[in-house]
């Protein structure tokens, strides 16, 4: 049997679930559960440190408890854009170009990229908006014969993938490495929070069907507004876990 701290976690589950407690509203106090319950305050605290650790209520002490709006989820079983992936959760995508630049590659945008001595990549710097909300920077580098079309696209309005599949350059492979990141003060700046808020970094390497590479793109997004799945099996595991260190390149 399952100890009374989980179970009555379960029940509070359950209930953010169903709408009992709606997103915003405030869970009963510690007291009043634990009576209703017939548990300690202890048990209780217990319970809510469970919901809290999967980011549903809030882990402030001292008041009663907030149900959080829960963090959109974004699957990696499937290879969408994020307009593509923000329309299907019912969310409004939107976008606002900081630079579109032709420059020379960094190494590590070389090596990402398969690139040639002497060649030239474009690299652009996008804020992604969720309903009008900014939860994303992306600083993209795309191998030249790609990033040429960009600048004869809508990318504040229009969906970068979409039309460039329309233009025949087809994202068929992605590698994704996600990794937690302070933000820096133009991630700040750019998202309207703090310098060092924590934010999720996903690395992505995306290549055609021929596994020739398109783009190498750097993306933060604010922990509290997406979140990521993997679905994995025995039988096909494409989970790999990687040190900190390993990521940071």
């Amino acid at each position: 049997m399952s100890s009374l701290y989980r179970r009555l976690a379960d029940e509070l589950r359950a209930g953010i679930s169903d709408g009992t407690y709606p997103p915003g509203s405030r869970l009963p106090s510690e007291s009043d559960l634990a009576r209703l319950h017939g548990a300690s305050r202890g048990t209780v605290r217990q319970a809510f440190t469970v919901l809290a650790a999967d980011g549903l209520i809030s882990s402030r002490k001292g008041t009663r408890r907030l149900v959080l709006q829960p963090a959109l989820v974004q699957s990696f079983s499937q290879l969408h854009s994020f307009s593509q992936w923000a329309a299907s959760v019912g969310e409004v995508p939107g976008g606002r170009v900081i630079s579109l630049v032709r420059r020379e590659p960094t190494d590590l945008e070389a090596e990402r990229l398969d690139l040639d001595p002497g060649a030239r990549i474009y690299h652009l710097t996008r804020l992604r908006l969720l309903s009008g909300r900014p939860v994303m920077i992306e600083r993209t580098a795309y191998v030249e014969r790609v990033g040429a079309l960009i600048g004869g696209i809508d990318a504040d309005n229009e969906s970068i993938t979409a039309r460039l599949e329309e233009l025949g350059v087809l994202f068929a492979h992605a590698e994704h490495t996600v990794s937690a990141i302070p933000a820096e003060t133009e991630d700040a700046r750019l998202l309207g929070v703090r310098p060092r808020t924590p934010l999720l970094r996903e690395l992505r390497r995306t290549t055609d069907p021929e596994n020739r590479p398109l783009e190498w793109s750097d993306d933060r997004y604010l922990g509290d507004a997406v979140a990521f799945t993997v679905h994995n099996s025995v039988q096909a595991n494409t989970l790999i876990r990687s040190s900190a260190k390993e990521t940071s390149a």
